[in-house]
């Protein structure tokens, strides 16, 4: 497998790929691509750790090099959150480089899996895939939004409330990947019982963790560790998936046949091709039901700027 990480050089970028160094399949090759400079030098760093990984880093205005032959991609480039900014502040910035990059690998690997990590989600993910409609290469089941870090928050806070080992609890969520559209299915985690308050409170903090973060660090930036991990959990399991394994499941904002919006985040089945069934996210509680139902006109909005700055 060829996996290249766009925009490496960058806090979740080098988390990403330290990690990716570290559990990759022997044998697999590592693409790190970022304008900056400090690029190969990151690659560089990298090689020096004793795994069956090769490593190359590239910089500059070109990202092909990176692209080539890759399996999958995962895009991290762009800028960060600071205090006081939303998600939706980052969208002239961030919206202009996932358009060109999709350029670029709708050029040079149209056939790749694709992650985007770069905030908004909700919103690049549908500007990457009228990118690749219009160059004729889009396939819907290789275009992912990374919604891993919600996953990874829920199970995180939902084992510290209950006393549990976090490996050991599972927490889908669905919809999108910002505020509101972020809706953690607190009524399926096995095992556990949680009170309406409980219910409420851990729902608002995992809609707002990134804020938590971004406040913490004091304007020193947003999450990259925790992203860094959440998105090599999400390339490693596509990895996986592309390498033949059965029943790799994930969550994830694709295009479906959701009833509430072109592009939702649910469970999705991977396999060789990418995503190859997104699975039913089951029965609600009451609480989901109408949580869900007050996302959607945010969510929706969130698609169709997407699809409008494409245009």
């Amino acid at each position: 497998m060829k996996v290249a990480v766009i925009g490496a050089a960058g806090g979740i970028g080098q988390a990403l790929a330290l990690l990716l160094k570290n559990h990759l399949p022997a044998g697999s090759d590592l693409a790190l691509y970022d304008i900056a400079p400090v690029t190969p030098g990151v690659a560089a760093d990298l090689s020096h750790i004793p795994t069956p990984v090769s490593i190359k880093g590239y910089s500059g205005e070109d990202p092909t090099p990176a692209l080539e032959g890759a399996d999958v991609v995962l895009i991290s480039a762009g800028v960060a959150r600071k205090p006081g900014m939303d998600r939706a502040d980052l969208f002239n910035v961030n919206a202009g480089i996932v358009k060109s990059l999709a350029e670029k690998i709708a050029v040079v690997c149209p056939a790749a899996c694709v992650g985007i990590i770069t905030n908004p989600v909700n919103t690049t993910v549908p500007i990457a895939a009228e990118v690749l409609k219009r160059a004729g290469v889009y396939d819907k089941r290789k275009l992912f939004g990374v919604t891993t870090l919600d996953v990874i928050r829920s199970e995180t806070f939902v084992a510290e409330l209950k006393g549990k080992d976090p490996l050991q609890v599972k927490v889908p969520v669905i919809g999108g990947h910002s505020g509101v559209t972020i809706l953690p299915l607190l009524s399926q985690v096995e095992g556990v019982e949680f009170s309406s308050e409980e219910i409420e409170s851990l729902t608002k903090r995992i809609q707002n963790a990134g804020t938590e973060v971004v406040e913490a660090k004091a304007g020193g930036g947003s999450a990259t560790l925790s992203m860094g991990q959440a998105a090599c959990r999400f390339g490693l399991a596509l990895v996986r998936a592309l390498q033949g394994e059965q029943g790799v499941v994930e969550c994830a904002y694709v295009e479906g046949d959701s009833e509430h919006a072109p592009y939702f985040a649910q469970p999705v089945k991977l396999g060789k091709d990418g995503v190859e069934e997104v699975l039913s996210y089951g029965k609600l509680s009451e609480y989901e039901q109408a949580a869900l139902n007050g996302m959607l006109d945010t969510l929706n909005n969130d698609i169709n700027i997407g699809v409008d700055f494409a245009k």
